[in-house]
């Protein structure tokens, strides 16, 4: 054990190992404070860059990236009253009035402290955890990994926000994306619609990216303001100190509370900034300034939801199952490494194991410590208007998609993922219980046929099974009861007659997939069809609930939009769909990094408004980023038709 120990402290130790380590921070404060990305879709950023690599520098560099997105994503919750990802929701309530009367710098200092002790407690308990529970994960079999997987399912209820239907449709929409390509039982290719491209599936890296990432720039894009109006920090920087100080007793049950809550699969950070938020209100003696800058409402969520990345480490290191979003995408980051969590992952690669629970306690100590230095710059960074930070991001986003598989296909399920997410964005559907389904569905089609062959039906009285069964049964109903309290995405909360027949498009849309892949999985073998078809059915009987509500019911308050988008926003979700349309005809035509610099002339010039110099500027910027990532990397842009007829020299060519 102790050579384990030492192992893993000298791959910690290793200058290359820290190096990655720092850009991986660098990027997840870069994400965590421009919003409009967060923590899923930048993993699904740094994926395509870890091909080749050492695994323990990737590691290294996945693990800084999504330890400190909840530490970045707090500039934004306070300084802007904007959630810079599903974990610092709660944070802008008591955050954003403090900066208002002149205590962000109070707030900031506070939330960074916190934010540090509880991802260091998260690595410290995850340290423990996989001493004493290595004798319990050597004893699962297919069968207890197959109900675990099913717990990770029933999570859904509790990220399904106002509706538990929606939620549910969503996560069957994501277990039949990850049913496309070839049947692990049989081999039989399903939902291809004859393209080879799907063949292998879809990319994790492409799935994220479109259903998270595209939504929230095409969002802030239709905003059209600056993310911030006021740089100003104020002061106060000790006296946030101070308060965390003071108030550790609640650092240390909240840290425990982001320790439990991402331990739980498909959990994550999507719940526990409110239960934390929820807890200290709740355990206060003096409640009355909550809401109007507590500093305590500030200090109990941050100090949650980086603990709750060493919690969601648990069951994606130990079990194989995400969770969380990131670590769905940390999952898959892993299985490109060659490595596979799980069993496998404790018998062989103890020392990986520890080299990664530790590298995430130091990313946490550098995040905090950077954000302290660079806090005053991004307060004026956050005072440019959004228009011209969105092609940078497009920019990113479309690259490295195509990393994926460096296929076109990888840029064509983008844009129809995007487009996907973007509508559901619209509608209220929620989102992360889809890639919840689409990251569980192989595990889970896989063990169950694993558990038949090997046990027979039998499977379902071992101890194990009847244990998780039984927490199953408790996270059903623990989503039933929090079912309605979450923040819905799109604003789904209350009735409107608005959008009525774009919202009946939509769902008769989904059902008609659901049709399809109904219809389609009849015609495959038993193997092969049990699986998508215990899905598609009840699916579409739920979908045929939906439309009939929103067709004959007046009124609904979970199935409605609340908001007339074209009134809220100047520009319609429509209008920058047609400039991502036009990105993506021209790069097919020209090629991505010509069509990139035409794209950011037009969309500078006609969006914008920016003079001629400043466009230049920033194309060039942006070319330049571009070609040396291609060059450090090694990594190929996307060829249009010219560079099919004719020869150019790279990069271009």
């Amino acid at each position: 054990m102790l050579e384990t120990l030492w192992s893993a402290l000298v791959g910690l130790l290793t200058g290359w190992h820290l190096a990655w380590m720092t850009v991986g921070v660098l990027v997840g404060l870069v994400i965590g404070i421009l919003p409009g990305l967060g923590g899923i879709a930048g993993m699904a950023i740094l994926l395509p860059f870890i091909y080749g690599m050492d695994p323990v520098s990737a590691l290294g560099m996945l693990i800084g990236m999504v330890a400190v997105v909840p530490t970045g994503d707090t500039f934004t919750s306070i300084l802007m009253g904007i959630p810079g990802s599903s974990a610092s929701q709660a944070t802008i309530l008591d955050g954003f009035p403090m900066a208002q009367r002149g205590e962000a710098a109070r707030a900031l200092a506070a939330a960074f402290l916190a934010s540090m002790i509880g991802g260091v407690i998260g690595a410290l308990v995850l340290t423990v955890f996989v001493v004493v529970a290595r004798p319990v994960i050597l004893a699962f079999s297919s069968a207890e990994l197959f109900m675990l997987t099913v717990l990770g399912l029933s999570m859904v209820g509790v990220l399904s926000g106002s509706s538990l239907l929606k939620g549910l449709l969503s996560c069957a929409l994501g277990l039949l994306l990850g049913s496309v390509g070839a049947a692990p039982a049989t081999g039989e290719w399903r939902l291809t619609f004859g393209f080879d491209y799907l063949t292998d599936g879809l990319p994790i890296v492409v799935v994220g990216l479109g259903i998270f990432a595209l939504p929230e720039i095409v969002d802030l894009l239709r905003a059209n303001r600056a993310i911030a109006s006021v740089a100003a920090l104020g002061r106060g920087w000790r006296d946030g100190i101070r308060d965390t100080l003071r108030n550790m007793g609640l650092v240390l049950r909240c840290s425990g509370i982001g320790c439990l809550i991402g331990a739980l699969p498909g959990l994550g950070g999507s719940v526990v900034d409110w239960v934390a938020y929820g807890h200290v209100v709740q355990t206060s003696r003096d409640r009355s300034q909550f809401g109007r800058g507590d500093v305590r409402g500030v200090i109990a969520p941050e100090s949650a939801n980086n603990a709750v990345q060493g919690g969601a480490l648990v069951p994606t290191l130990l079990f194989g199952i995400p969770g969380s979003g990131s670590m769905a995408i940390f999952l898959g980051g892993m299985v490109l490494l060659g490595l596979q969590p799980g069993v496998t992952m404790i018998e062989t690669r103890l020392d990986l194991t520890y080299t990664i629970i530790w590298s995430l306690a130091i990313a946490n100590i550098l995040g905090a410590g950077l954000c302290v230095l660079v806090a005053r710059h991004v307060a004026r960074l956050t005072t440019i208007p959004y228009v011209y930070l969105a092609p940078f991001m497009l920019m990113i986003v479309l690259f490295a998609a195509y990393q994926a598989t460096r296929d076109w296909g990888d840029i064509l399920a983008l844009m129809a993922l995007g487009v996907l997410g973007i509508y559901m964005r619209r509608f209220g559907w929620p989102r992360p219980p889809l890639l919840i389904g689409f990251v569980l569905a192989p595990g889970a089609e896989t063990y169950l046929y694993q558990a038949v062959q090997f046990h027979g039906w039998s499977w379902l009285w071992r101890p194990g099974v009847v244990i998780i069964t039984a927490a199953i049964l408790l996270s059903v109903w623990a989503g039933t009861r929090m079912a309605g309290k979450g923040i819905d995405e799109g604003g789904a909360s209350a009735a409107s007659q608005r959008g009525r027949w774009p919202q009946i498009l939509f769902a008769a849309l989904l059902a008609a997939a659901f049709a399809y892949a109904l219809q389609q999985s009849l015609g495959w073998s038993f193997l092969g069809q049990v699986f998508p078809l215990g899905v598609a059915a009840p699916a579409l009987a739920g979908m045929v609930a939906v439309l009939a509500i929103l067709v004959f019911a007046r009124k609904h308050p979970v199935l409605f939009d609340t908001e007339d988008m074209i009134h809220r926003h100047p520009r319609t979700m429509e209008h920058y769909l047609a400039w991502l349309a036009g990105l993506f005809a021209v790069s097919a035509i020209v090629g991505f990094l010509i069509g990139l610099a035409m794209f950011f002339v037009a969309f500078l010039a006609v969006e914008a408004r920016a003079p001629a110099r400043r466009i230049l500027t920033l194309t060039a910027a942006a070319t330049a980023f571009l070609v040396g990532m291609a060059w450090l990397f090694v990594l190929d842009f996307p060829r249009g038709l010219l560079q099919e007829a004719v020869r150019l020299p790279w990069p271009i060519g």
